[in-house]
This record gives structure tokens, sequence and C-alpha cells, in this order.
């Protein structure tokens, strides 16, 4: 059994790494990778490349052809039994004889949810389940944030000195590290679907926010901008039309700066504003326990103002942390077109309220050797932080590399023991993958 286990580990592994040639992809998809192997060989192999292409597991199976019958399938995620834009993986697994499969991590899809799974068990296939399971969660873990919690994983990623300043105290930032660190966060860019900054950071640096890695030819993420007044002009290089931008605001933003948004081709997102400034509200999450929107009577109705008559998609409450834009609502709304990564890249105001509001799931912070020091230099995170020492947020520190001069570390806020709210389901809408034009592939 111990040799099984050691095998169905090793094939897994090979699974994994097929996988990753989705990477940047594959959204709203996950990324899948499949290995059939009979008699100790591979046989077929396959990775799922992008929404309406073939799944990975009909990829290996068309490989193998008449070889599947009686192999062992190894797969990331588990297959599934519903009709999207491509027939059930089930259905092509059974219909080859495949005799055994064993699946990374079930798929907390509703429409999936352990029907792949039961269905093969059922018709007599062998099932195990967990061989590498926290590689592939690992390699999954935006497409089971947003399955689990109706919005993306949020990655808040920044750059600072050695005493952790992120600018001088003239406001100057470029550039704090060096380019392989830079080349670095362009990688993050093209792995996430959406790219978040400030108003502040917006109008300080005049952001591209667009992937600028030599020879890149993927798509472009989509830029958001966080203005709750209207402060920032139409004219700068976010609304250059070399990405989508959209806007996400509040409705005591001027009609002057809608009207120009929308000429400049953006996308307006109408948000809830949050209740006072620093407000966390009962029952609210900190770091660590990120918290869905809930409806609320009243509140103002957050709704895509692109080209074309609006869409009122209901209005939502929830974490209300520092002014203006409510960021649960947004997020919300990102999770529901499908938005499965966000990397949130400044400023430090904007960071911090992500932050408390529990709305960060992974920090990438990017230290370079020098000192700024001085009290008018700001830090990492703004705000107004923990009162205590016993109140900060506790990280686990999962990697530390360099990265040229500098330092590159990966880290995810510690659980709190705070109860995670469940995922939110706007009014009119299911939260389904597949009931959504964006979901309806896997």
């Amino acid at each position: 059994m111990a040799a099984d286990r050691q095998s169905d580990e090793a094939w897994m592994a090979r699974a994994v790494a097929l996988a990753e040639g989705g990477r940047g992809t594959t959204g709203p998809n996950p990324m899948v990778g499949a290995v059939l192997v009979r008699d100790g060989r591979v046989v077929g192999e396959g990775f799922h490349l992008a929404a309406g292409q073939p799944h990975a597991e009909t990829l290996a199976l068309a490989a193998a052809g008449p070889l599947a019958a009686g192999a062992t399938c190894y797969v990331t995620l588990e297959p599934c039994a519903h009709h999207g834009r491509t027939p059930p993986c089930v259905d092509a697994l059974l219909a080859a004889g495949v005799a055994r499969v064993v699946v990374a991590v079930p798929d907390p899809d509703p429409r999936v949810a352990g029907a792949g799974l039961a269905r093969l068990a059922a018709a007599g296939v062998q099932v195990t389940v967990g061989a590498g399971a926290d590689a592939a969660a690992d390699q999954n873990a935006a497409y089971l944030t947003h399955r689990r919690l109706g919005r993306p994983r949020i990655t808040l990623k920044a750059a600072a000195s050695l005493d952790g300043k992120v600018a001088a105290p003239d406001g100057t930032s470029q550039w704090i590290t060096g380019p392989a660190a830079r080349s670095d966060a362009h990688r993050l860019r093209a792995e996430a679907d959406a790219v978040c900054v400030g108003a502040g950071t917006a109008m300080a640096d005049d952001p591209r926010l667009t992937v600028r890695l030599d020879g890149y030819a993927g798509r472009q993420p989509l830029r958001v901008l966080v203005d709750a007044t209207g402060r920032v002009g139409a004219d700068g290089r976010l609304f250059d039309g070399e990405a989508p931008t959209l806007v996400a605001t509040t409705a005591t933003a001027s009609a002057a700066a809608f009207d120009a948004w929308k000429a400049a081709g953006a996308e307006v997102l109408v948000c809830p504003q949050a209740d006072r400034p620093g407000s966390r509200g009962p029952g609210r999450g900190g770091p660590g326990n990120p918290t869905t929107a809930q409806p609320v009577e009243g509140a103002v109705p957050w709704h895509p103002m692109g080209p074309g008559e609006p869409r009122s998609v209901g209005a939502f409450g929830g974490p209300s942390v520092g002014q203006g834009v409510d960021l649960g609502a947004l997020t919300a709304a990102l999770g529901e077109r499908g938005v499965l990564e966000l990397l949130v890249e400044g400023g430090p105001r904007l960071q911090a309220s992500f932050w408390a509001a529990g709305l960060a799931d992974r920090l990438i912070w990017y230290l370079a050797p020098l000192v700024i020091g001085g009290d008018g230099a700001p830090g990492l995170l703004g705000g107004d932080g923990a009162a205590t020492l016993a109140a900060a947020g506790r990280l686990r520190l999962a990697s530390v590399d360099r990265l040229g001069d500098d330092l590159r570390l990966v880290a995810y806020p510690r659980p709190t023991g705070r109860q995670q709210a469940p995922p939110r389901t706007p009014p009119g809408r299911s939260s389904r993958k597949g009931d959504a034009d964006v979901h309806r592939d896997r």
C-alpha cells in the first residue's frame, strides 16, 4: 500500500506539472492536468489550456485511444459531471473504460461538489482522493477561493525599502527594486485576471498596469481603479486602451467624472460607500478571515455603466473599512464576472483597507537593500494599523527568495478562528459556474 501511495503521488506530481501549462490562460476555469497510466507507463496525458477548449481528461483520453481501457487516470481536480461548453468528463472516462481514477482535490463548484466522484464510484470505477492534494490546491488556490467564497483570491503586492518604505518623502518610488523584482511583478500581472490600484497611486504614478514582459503575447488583465469621489482624470495611462479598465466608484463622484471615464472607454461600477472610516462593524472578519458582501436594504446599487444600457445587478454592503468604495461589494462584483485572481498593487491606504477588511489572502512584498527612513515616508500599509501588539495580524511566511539584489517575501495571513461567511449569490444571479456567461465551461 505504501508503494501504491508513492506511485500515486509521483504520477499526480506529473499531472500537476502538466497543469502549469494553463497558468494565466484558463480563467475563469481552473488549471487541470491529467495523466493516463497503464501497466506502469503513460499512455496519454493533457492539460486544460483555456475556457471553451477541451478539458485535460478528454485530451489524455484522445491521446491514449484504446489503451485507456483498464488504465488509471490521475487528474488534479475532480472530473466534471455536467454539460457546459463541453460534455461531462465523467462520461468520457466511463466510455473509455478507465478502471481507476485518482483525484487530487474535489471541485467545490456547486455543479460538481462530489457528483463526479459519486458517478464514477457508482459505475464501478475505483476512486482515490487526496494524492498530491497540497500541490494541486496551491496551484488552484485562486479558483478554489472563488468557488468557495464567491470572490477572487486577493494578493497584496508591494515594493519597499528594507525599512518598509514604499516611497521617499517627496513621493518618488521609481524604482525602489531592481529589474529582476520588477520582472517578477509583471509575471504576477500576467497570472492575474485583474490588477487594482487606488486613486492616490493613480495620480502619483500614472501607472499602466499592463504586462510588459519580453515576448509576452497573452491577454492583459482587467485594470481596476478604486476612486470613490472622482479624483482621477481620464487622461492618464489607465485609459490608454492598451487593456480594459474598470473604475470602481460611489454615487459621490460627479457626473462629469462618470462621463469622462465612459468617454475614455472605461466601464464604471457604482459601489456602496463604506460606513465610516476604519469601521469593522459587528461580526466582520479580520485578516485571514475573508468575508463576502451581504445584501443591505437601501444601499447604493453597484452596476456596470459601459457601452449600452446600464445593468442593475443588486445592492450589497459588507466589510466597510476606510473611506470610499465598499471593498466587499467590489470583490463580490469582480467574482461574479469571473475574476479569479485579483492583484492589489497600491497604494498603502488601499492595501490597508483590504487587509483590515479581511480581504487579503496572500502578501507578496519585494524588499530592496536601501534605507529611506524618516516619518514622512509612507510605509507598506497605511491607516491606523493595530493598536496593540496582541492585535497585530499574524502571518505564515511561505518563502523568501533572492531576486537580483532584492528579496521577495510571500506570506499568508494565519486564521483567527472566526467562521468564514458562506459564498453570496447576488439577487437574480446564481453563484453556480455555468449560469453566468463567464462560467459556461467547466
